[in-house]
């Protein structure tokens, strides 16, 4: 019982006081907007360190990947498969909640008033073609606009060009390497204290959000994490079992699902991606994987791949899409939310509080108000479990993939003889 506290204790406080927050809400009405402040406090308090946290983040992961460069095809084809099984985890995403609807039912005439500030925006771009949408999209025109939190993604895209040109230049390069994981560092600890603020920040937020809004809104939230069970039974089942069978036919589903059983308890016990990794690496063995792939796929995809996350993006741009009455059928859009989520999902997750970060993407990309950053954080917040469990095991038969490409289609009947 200590251990299921101690892995959730974070999850069930923040929980916790968002629940009590709309308890206070629902019972206040419209009046509980004056501890709205204490809610906008926090906000602040992240806004502000976004930026430097994006860029030393990415940059100082990116700039300490030099040693990858040596593993070759081992590292190629990971990042084929990783990309393949994301895509495939958006587009079955996206399906399955245009479908579904999540905000269908619900009163988007309450946010009105947050509409508004996105005409603008949205009046901005829409006389723009397809290419210079995707230009604006991913740089700026001067470097100073680099430091407002709403351009995201033309960051990002410099961090990842600052981390690569300091890996390139090798040891020359390596004081600013330190430099950047100490700043890195010094990034998350900030994070982390303005963290213990969020119980309060967020609780104040919700109770301001629940007072003016109603309780529709939790309906929302209710169908977001149904679908989302819902996706990880048939993801889990159904998916996995077909990536196990590409790995090795027959013999691959049985040797996965035989083995498979203890990661995911310890995901679900967990609730961490990094704290499986042992245990994943173990059991990954006993299905044949050769070590040297177990020990470099296993690390780097609970960084970098995680198909519960994809699942977490969907679901945050088709909620707010669906809050702000917009269309998500649109093809252009279509195409935009599966690299978005992608991106938030798979590319974020090498980023150390990516989750934050991918947020912010999904609001500046699309040009929602950013106070709404705490409406889509709360996704993370109920799927954190079954995305765990996808995130986790989904590397797991991802290294059986990728062995299958390294070592040939032979690779299982050469570790593992049938019973």
């Amino acid at each position: 019982m200590n251990s299921f506290f101690k892995s959730y204790k974070s999850t069930i406080i923040l929980l916790g006081s968002i629940i009590a927050g709309g308890i206070v809400g629902a019972i206040v009405g419209p009046k509980a907007s004056v501890v709205q402040p204490l809610g906008d406090l926090f906000l602040n308090l992240m806004f502000m360190i976004i930026v430097p946290l994006v860029f030393f983040s990415v940059s100082s992961a990116i700039a300490n990947m030099t040693e990858l460069r040596r593993l070759g095809k081992i590292i190629a084809t990971t990042f084929a498969v990783f990309i393949c099984t994301s895509i495939a985890a958006a587009i079955i995403g996206v399906v399955c909640a245009i479908i579904v609807n999540p905000t269908k039912g619900l009163d988007i005439s309450s946010f009105s008033s947050l509409m508004s500030k996105t005409s603008q925006n949205v009046s901005q771009t829409k006389n723009l073609t397809f290419l210079q949408h995707i230009v604006n999209t991913v740089t700026v025109s001067d470097f100073n606009l680099l430091l407002s939190k709403s351009n995201m993604l033309p960051l990002i895209v410099f961090s990842i060009l600052f981390g690569v040109s300091t890996a390139i230049i090798g040891e020359k390069g390596k004081p600013v390497s330190v430099f950047l994981s100490s700043a890195s560092e010094v990034m998350l600890r900030i994070v982390k204290i303005v963290m213990y603020y969020a119980p309060i920040g967020l609780g104040c937020y919700f109770a301001s959000v629940i007072g003016q809004l109603g309780t529709q809104i939790l309906g929302g939230y209710l169908r977001v994490f149904l679908l989302y069970i819902f996706l990880t039974i048939i993801y889990f089942f159904g998916f996995y079992t077909l990536y196990a069978f590409i790995s090795a036919g027959k013999l691959g589903i049985k040797t996965f699902w035989k083995n498979i059983t203890a990661p995911s308890i310890t995901a679900l016990a967990t609730c961490s991606s990094a704290a499986c990794i042992p245990v994943n690496i173990e059991y990954c063995k006993k299905m044949g994987v050769p070590a040297d792939i177990a020990e470099t796929v296993l690390p780097l995809g609970a960084n970098t791949h995680k198909d519960g996350s994809v699942f977490g993006g969907v679901m945050k741009l088709v909620f707010i899409f669906g809050l702000f009455g917009k269309n998500v059928t649109d093809p252009k859009t279509l195409i935009g939310i599966i690299v978005v989520a992608f991106l938030v999902g798979a590319v974020m997750g090498a980023i150390p509080n990516g989750g934050m970060i991918g947020e912010m993407l999904i609001l500046t990309v699309y040009g929602f108000p950013l106070n709404t950053l705490p409406i889509i954080a709360l996704v993370s917040t109920i799927i954190d479990v079954p995305a765990t469990l996808l995130n986790s095991t989904g590397n797991a038969v991802s290294s059986m993939m990728i062995t299958r490409f390294v070592e040939g289609k032979n690779w299982l009947s050469n570790f593992c003889k049938p019973e």
